[in-house]
């Protein structure tokens, strides 16, 4: 049967194993996220728990990883789930126990695993310690946030927020509190007040929450929202806060009252952010010398730009992130990406980044739609294969590994902060919730995941077919092509240290099937 000719950019890996010495644990690491109110509930409250994640440990080492991130598991009221901290250095009692937590880093260590915790610096809790003694005026507290006593609108004569800057749940960034006469800035929620790193007692107070989890045997630290660290000070000349202007096209986010209708220039991604990123790694590192340990590593969560993202690096002066987060694939690649889509964005890091640091690939977390929602089921699978086949570090969303899809979560069961603020007919568009639902572990009552009558969000719908015992227990199933492939990676060095290469190539394609181009090339 006739067939049509086109040009194709295929992909091929031209990886040559070169001799490079003993890595590091986390240099070719393989990381797993886990959201660990959705992982597993071990005591039928509905809510995953630290236990839970326990018993599922061995499961963890068994699909192939070394590192393991768990979001937030700190005491909090649980406004946004873990991001809002109440107390750095106590364990969310829905999640468990500070023994718990210790009993799992052992644990973890003993499967010669890695745990990595969530560091929330930008903001507390406004039922933090802190906050409470800003409020009251404590001489040391008073400026660990950032408060101001607003404006006077000339028109009205009625006191208004010092500026026009946007929060990320939508709606002005400030809020007045009653007791201290003052608005305070809150870049997020509006129960999670920015802490003020203008303020070196705030500094310090944060290098001490690391060096006392670090004292607890944690590996290292995922730091949460670094651009968001700082913002522009007051204007001497007006003696308030700069005004943010307005998006130039304005039809790609028309609602003034979100956080796209304004360019950021004086709340986002600020110099002062790479400083505060390399004094953290400075103690890590001085934990690490002075202690004799494995290596504590800082993971970044920045959206912003490339060079910054370079620049999370370090600075050819001081040591930054191990592991900033490299987001490109999971924005920019979607079902009508093209290979040479694909190759930009491999060439884009990789021929970018400083000299001496480690590549790092992530196609998914707890704030974006699943990838088997994003791709397709199947096509997850062609995406796990760049993750794992890719050279560096790859980081991996729980989940993901059996192509689990987003759930389904009606308007009234919606509790993620960015759905509840907006409403019935758009709570989607913002909504984080669907690829926070549970974990599938088996066909029994809520999938394995909770014994409970009605879990915290609600249990995807396949998990009668889909679950992580029938993939076990399938041919060639998601999990399984998984597994092979971190298999695969750990014993063929030159898939994490080799080169990159990528060939042009015209093939026929026919009018009729299916064409299936793998082409794996191995230098030793």
């Amino acid at each position: 049967m006739m067939g049509k000719t086109i040009g194709l950019l295929l992909i091929a890996f031209a990886l040559c194993q070169l001799s490079r010495g003993e890595r590091d644990w986390w240099e070719n690491g393989n990381f797993y996220q886990i959201y660990p109110r959705s992982f597993k509930d071990s005591n039928g409250d509905g809510i995953g728990d630290l236990i839970g994640i326990l018993e599922k440990l061995d499961y963890v080492k068994d699909i192939g990883m070394n590192g393991v991130w768990l979001s937030p598991i700190f005491q909090s009221p649980m406004a946004d789930f873990g991001y809002d901290i109440s107390d750095y250095t106590k364990v969310q009692p829905e999640y468990g126990t500070s023994e718990d937590l210790l009993a799992l880093i052992d644990k973890a260590h003993s499967l010669g695993l890695h745990l990595i915790l969530d560091f929330v610096p930008n903001h507390t809790s406004d039922e933090h310690e802190w906050f409470q003694r800003s409020i009251a005026n404590d001489s040391y507290y008073r400026d660990f946030y950032i408060w101001h006593d607003g404006v006077i609108n000339a028109t009205t004569g009625k006191r208004q927020p010092p500026s026009n800057w946007i929060s990320q749940f939508r709606y002005s960034a400030w809020e007045w509190n009653e007791q201290r006469q003052q608005y305070y800035l809150h870049q997020f929620g509006v129960k999670q007040p920015d802490l003020n790193y203008r303020n070196p007692n705030v500094v310090e107070e944060m290098n001490n929450v690391l060096r006392y989890w670090l004292a607890r045997g944690i590996d290292g630290f995922r730091i949460d929202a670094v651009p968001f660290l700082f913002e522009a000070d007051i204007d001497p000349a007006t003696g308030t806060y700069p005004d943010e202007p307005v998006i130039a096209d304005t039809s790609s986010c028309p609602d003034p009252d979100d956080w796209c209708h304004l360019n950021h220039i004086y709340t986002n991604s600020l110099p002062e952010i790479f400083n505060i990123v390399y004094q953290w790694r400075k103690v890590v590192d001085e934990w690490k010398r002075e202690h004799n340990t494995d290596t504590k590593v800082l993971l970044t969560e920045a959206y912003t730009s490339f060079e910054n993202l370079m620049r999370m690096y370090g600075d050819g002066v001081h040591n930054g992130s191990h592991i900033p987060f490299n987001f490109e694939m999971m924005a920019e690649l979607n079902n009508k990406s093209t290979a040479s889509d694909y190759d930009y964005y491999v060439r884009h890091w990789l021929d970018n980044m400083p000299a001496g640091v480690y590549a790092n690939w992530v196609l998914g977390n707890h704030d974006n739609p699943r990838l088997a929602s994003r791709f397709g089921a199947q096509r997850a699978d062609l995406m796990n294969i760049f993750l794992q086949t890719l050279p560096g570090i790859a980081v991996t969303y729980n989940g993901e590994e059996y192509g689990l899809e987003d759930g389904y979560v009606s308007w009234e069961e919606s509790v993620d902060p960015q759905a509840c603020n907006a409403d019935p007919s758009t709570y989607l568009k913002y909504s984080r919730d669907p690829e926070r639902t549970p974990f599938l572990w088996d066909n029994t009552k809520n999938a394995g995941f909770s014994t409970a009558d009605r879990t915290w969000l609600p249990v995807g719908q396949s998990y009668e077919t889909n679950n992580i015992e029938a993939q076990y227990a399938a041919d060639n199933s998601h999990l399984k092509i998984f597994k092979t492939l971190t298999k695969l990676r750990k014993s063929e060095p030159a898939f994490t240290d080799g080169d990159y290469k990528s060939r042009w190539a015209t093939v026929g394609w026919p009018t009729r099937g299916k064409l299936l181009l793998v082409l794996p090339i191995l230098s030793l």
